[in-house]
C-alpha cells in the first residue's frame, strides 16, 4: 500500500474518480452508459497521439509537430483514396509516411544533435505546410466503405475505435516498461549510449500520429489541411497529467490512459451541465497545474522513502 500511494498515477486515478463523481452529481444524463461510450470515440485520436508522446517526453525530448503529421498523413491519405487507390493501399501508405515523418524528426534530434522543441516547432509548420500545398483550400474525400469506424460497435455497444486504443496501450505499455528498450528510452538524455536510440521515440510518436490519422479520416469522411488545430497541445497535456516529467526519465503508459479518461470526462460532464468551452479550458489548464505540482510532491515524496 505505502508503494501504491505515491506512485504517480495515483493523482490522476483520484481525479478520475472524483471527477467522474461531479459529473454523475451534476447531471443525470452523465450516468448514461452508452453515450459515455460513443463520447469517448472523440478523444481516441488524442489518445493515440499521446501514447507516442509519452515515449517522447520520457526521453526528455517533446514532439510539437504530432497534430501536423496527423494532417499531413490524413490529407496523403484521403488524396489517395479520392484518386482510386484502395483502402489497403492508402492506408498501408500513410502508416509508412508517419513512420518517415517521425523517423525525419528523430534524425535531426540524435544525429544533427539539434532540440526537440526547435526540430519539431520547424516541422509543425513544415508538415502542415505541405499538407496546405497538396489540398489547398479544398477537401479530399474519404472512400465511403472506410467511413464511418467510429460507428461500429463490439457487443456491450463498445466502440472499435475506443478497443484499437486499449489494444495499442497494452502494447505500448509493455514495450515500455518490460523492454530493454524502454529502459532505455527512460535512461536517454543521462546515458550517451543511450542516446543513439533518441530518434525511435520519434518514430513511435509519427507511427502514432499516423493511426490517428486514419481514424480521423474515418470519423470525419473527408481531409483538410486544418484539421487537428491544438491536439499537440491536448496530448502534451495528457501525458504530463499522467504524471510524466518534462524533464524526462519519468512517466507510464497507465497514467497517460488514465489522464485521458480524466480529460474526456470532464469535458463530458462539463458539456453535459452546458459549461462554456472557455470555461471547460480553464479547468483543463488548472487541472494540469493541479497535477504536475502533485505529480512532482509525490516524486519527491517517493526519493526521499527510496533514500
Amino acid at each position: 500500500m505505502k508503494r501504491l500511494k505515491i506512485r504517480p498515477e495515483v493523482v490522476p486515478a483520484v481525479l478520475l474518480v472524483l471527477a467522474f463523481v461531479a459529473g454523475a452529481m451534476e447531471s443525470k444524463y452523465f450516468l448514461d452508459f452508452r453515450y459515455l461510450l460513443d463520447s469517448s470515440t472523440l478523444y481516441v485520436e488524442t489518445g493515440l497521439l499521446a501514447l507516442g508522446m509519452t515515449f517522447v517526453i520520457v526521453s526528455g525530448n517533446i514532439d510539437l509537430s504530432v497534430a501536423s503529421m496527423t494532417v499531413l498523413v490524413a490529407c496523403v491519405t484521403a488524396r489517395l483514396m479520392e484518386s482510386g487507390w484502395s483502402v489497403p493501399s492508402s492506408c498501408g501508405i500513410g502508416i509508412g509516411l508517419g513512420i518517415v515523418l517521425g523517423a525525419i524528426n528523430g534524425v535531426l534530434i540524435a544525429k544533427v544533435k539539434l532540440p526537440s522543441f526547435v526540430v519539431t516547432l520547424a516541422t509543425m509548420a513544415v508538415y502542415r505546410g505541405i499538407a496546405q500545398v497538396l489540398l489547398g483550400a479544398n477537401s479530399a474525400k474519404v472512400t465511403a466503405s472506410f467511413v464511418g469506424l467510429d460507428m461500429q460497435h463490439l457487443p456491450g455497444h463498445v466502440p472499435v475505435p475506443l478497443v484499437i486504443f486499449l489494444i495499442v496501450a497494452v502494447v505500448l505499455g509493455l514495450i515500455l516498461h518490460r523492454t530493454l528498450f524502454g529502459r532505455w528510452v527512460f535512461a536517454i538524455g543521462t546515458n550517451e549510449v543511450a542516446s543513439f536510440y533518441s530518434g525511435i521515440p520519434a518514430a513511435t510518436s509519427g507511427l502514432m500520429a499516423a493511426f490517428a490519422a486514419l481514424l480521423m479520416d474515418s470519423r470525419l469522411g473527408v481531409a483538410r489541411f486544418d484539421h487537428g488545430q491544438g491536439l499537440e497541445l491536448d496530448a502534451i497535456t495528457a501525458v504530463l497529467l499522467g504524471g510524466a516529467s518534462i524533464f524526462g526519465g519519468r512517466g507510464s503508459i497507465l497514467g497517460t490512459v488514465l489522464a485521458l479518461f480524466l480529460i474526456a470526462v470532464l469535458r463530458i460532464g462539463m458539456g453535459v451541465a452546458n459549461v462554456k468551452a472557455e470555461y471547460q479550458l480553464a479547468v483543463i489548464g488548472t487541472l494540469l497545474v493541479v497535477a504536475v505540482l502533485s505529480g512532482n510532491l509525490v516524486s519527491r515524496l517517493s526519493s526521499e522513502r527510496r533514500a
